[in-house]
């Protein structure tokens, strides 16, 4: 069993890295990918506690690419360092995420609720803040009951404090990925938000830019939408990957790391005939020093 898409809390996950990585091996995984949200902060850490734990890993990052009106994540697996081109995409994209939860926090402020980033970050013990991270602090003021309930009523899009958050170009991302060593997989196509009449036509011209893998089994997906992309993936010409999109314990009752698709566990197929044949110099050294 094996997970090649997951998160801890560099980015919008529960758990550290560290404790990512070591429940990663508690479940028995033999292969993990942390992709934390539009950072590499927290693969050092992983890395270390996966060769302790003696679980591969798959250092990958997971970039929020501009898209309307649904919303496109670009997956990097198999990163064999941070080059110059993603630490400066990333900065881009942090500077991006400040702005809009400055936004956020002014929303929160007119209808009563007021707070400061400092700490939201303290309350939820994390560097990077997200919109779970505003959510998670709903909860602890009283103002919701769960994660959920803040984005139906408050941050979802349409919600009334929702702000955009401006991603990378996708060539952009394409290119920062592969100049760090690995390969871009769109994540869950279905969140892209196009009919499956337009979803072949919209696929196509997405992978003319240079991705090469699709992540067509997603727990976002039914079982039969995910083997509908994954042959529409075998047509374009794509390898096809699969994750949970764990955040952590609790957090979704449908996301449980090293399973997908209908809770199907996550075969090791994705990682020794899907992705490994695609990262020929796969390595792990530079996130170890």
């Amino acid at each position: 069993m094996i997970d090649l898409h997951s998160h801890s809390n560099a980015s919008d996950g529960r758990k550290s890295p560290a404790d990512s990585a070591r429940y990663a091996a508690e479940k028995k995984l033999s292969v993990w990918a942390l992709t934390d949200h539009d950072t590499v902060a927290g693969l050092h850490e992983a890395a270390v506690a996966c060769k302790e734990a003696d679980v591969i890993f798959v250092p990958g990052i997971e970039i929020t690419v501009n898209w309307q009106p649904g919303d496109f994540h670009l997956l990097g697996h198999g990163l064999t360092h941070c080059s110059s081109e993603l630490t400066h995409l990333i900065e881009k994209l942090k500077e991006s995420r400040d702005e809009r939860n400055d936004h956020i926090l002014e929303k929160m402020a007119e209808d009563g609720i007021h707070a400061t980033t400092e700490e939201i970050k303290a309350f939820c013990g994390v560097e990077q803040l997200g919109r779970p991270h505003f959510a998670d602090y709903l909860v602890y003021r009283g103002v919701v009951k769960n994660r959920q309930a803040a984005f139906d009523s408050y941050l979802a899009q349409g919600r009334p404090w929702f702000i955009h958050h401006n991603g990378a170009d996708l060539d952009e991302a394409i290119s920062a990925i592969k100049s760090s060593g690995g390969l871009p997989v769109l994540a869950h196509p279905l969140s892209l938000y196009v009919s499956w009449g337009k979803m072949e036509g919209v696929l196509t011209d997405i992978v003319a830019h240079g991705i090469q893998g699709i992540e067509a089994w997603h727990p976002g997906a039914r079982v039969g939408e995910a083997i509908r992309l994954e042959e529409l993936a075998r047509k374009l010409g794509c390898f096809v990957t699969a994750g949970s999109d764990f955040h952590g314990e609790g957090v979704r009752a449908d996301r449980h790391l090293g399973k997908t698709s209908g809770g199907k566990k996550i075969a090791d197929r994705f990682w020794t005939e899907e992705l490994l044949p695609h990262l020929p110099e796969y390595n792990v050294e530079w996130w170890l020093s």
